[in-house]
């Protein structure tokens, strides 16, 4: 299929239509309202709905009233408006209903600012709302990965029936792109009767399905709440992704960052080993799961003397970087905030001082 150039934001519109979600509800938020003026558009042209909510907490409950009915559905927004939907959140994962959030962050706390950030890291990776729920996060680095990472959001939302989060930042959504829509990556939805509330007459059957996340019993409620655990456990096993970058090398320094940030390290990379200084790359694609393993095996190479955590935050991931390290090296953060993205330059120095 030939590649077409598509903003962001517009991208992800068209790859959740793509993989068969005809439902979407969101309220406008800068950087990412492009999603809604392009769904608004063409979800009618599929005969999807679209439905502006009156506030992000009034957008959670339509999401999770849709995934309860099991349909594939989507919302899209920015952070101050994903904090809203956090009780709704942890309603639908307690619920163990499938649905798809895409967060296109924006500088904070607060308010904060409409330029691209990467300081949603503990809302999403962490939770984000009460309760012991997780979310599986997936990290695009641009809009090719993003449309992927949206199509298969839909996939892994109904594989574990639970909330997956796609966190991009203001740059992913804003910046223009080729992109290619893959047919491969589109799945069939699973099936829904046996748990979903769409009707008895709709399964033939005279048992009503009850969707709640409401357990007045202790037991029942640490019942359900194992029953996450081991859902959780399972992401673990079989859904953590990550990209190595100049990894076969005898590197002296690894680079762990995500997202944005990513390929300006793979620029100042690219800068060093011109210089003669081997330095690796570790790009997370998912958040949660980490890839815990694969940055401990990474950090021990013999030749590696320092690891590196840079990130458009101030310093959030770096606390799991350091996690995964266990003190078997030492770990170093670098990062802006406020909209501003570290220049490869910057990146060069902070690498070169590590070493020191």
């Amino acid at each position: 299929m030939a590649k077409v150039l598509m903003k962001g934001n517009e991208a992800i519109g068209e790859a959740a239509i793509r993989a068969g979600c005809k439902n979407y509800f969101a309220y406008p938020i800068t950087p990412q309202s492009e999603v809604a003026e392009y769904l608004c558009k063409r979800l009618p042209e599929v005969d999807g709905v679209f439905v502006q909510g009156e506030s992000e907490v009034a957008v959670g409950y339509m999401i999770f009233g849709a995934a309860g009915c099991g349909e594939r559905v989507m919302t899209t927004s920015s952070s101050p408006g994903i904090s809203l939907m956090s009780e709704a959140i942890s309603y639908i994962a307690a619920a163990h209903c499938p649905a798809v959030f895409v967060n296109i962050v924006r500088g904070g706390p607060g308010l904060g600012g409409i330029l691209p950030s990467q300081g949603d890291y503990f809302q999403a990776t962490k939770g984000g709302g009460h309760g012991d729920y997780r979310l599986l996060v997936l990290a695009p680095d641009g809009v090719q990965e993003a449309v992927e990472m949206t199509m298969q959001a839909f996939t892994l939302a109904e594989k574990y029936r639970a909330p997956i989060m796609i966190l991009g930042d203001g740059l992913i959504g804003q910046m223009m792109e080729p992109v290619e829509f893959r047919d491969d990556l589109k799945t069939e939805p699973t099936n829904k009767d046996d748990w979903a509330t769409n009707g008895m007459g709709t399964r033939k059957s005279d048992t009503r399905n009850l969707v709640k996340s409401l357990f007045l019993d202790p037991q029942e409620l640490n019942n359900n709440n194992l029953r996450l655990k081991a859902k959780y456990e399972q992401m673990k096993k079989e859904e953590v992704q990550f990209e190595l970058y100049n990894a076969d090398t005898d590197y002296q320094a690894l680079i762990i960052s995500y997202g944005t940030m990513s390929r300006v390290c793979r620029t100042s990379i690219d800068t060093m080993k011109a210089e003669g200084l081997e330095v690796a790359m570790l790009r997370p694609k998912t958040l949660f799961p980490f890839p815990e393993k694969a940055i401990f095996d990474a950090a021990n190479k013999e030749s590696c003397k320092s690891v590196l955590s840079i990130e458009m935050s101030m310093g959030q991931m770096v606390e799991d970087v350091e996690r995964c390290v266990k003190g078997q090296r030492p770990v170093h953060w670098y990062g802006e905030c406020g909209g501003d993205v570290p220049t490869p330059e910057a990146i060069v120095q902070v690498v070169k001082d590590s070493l020191k």
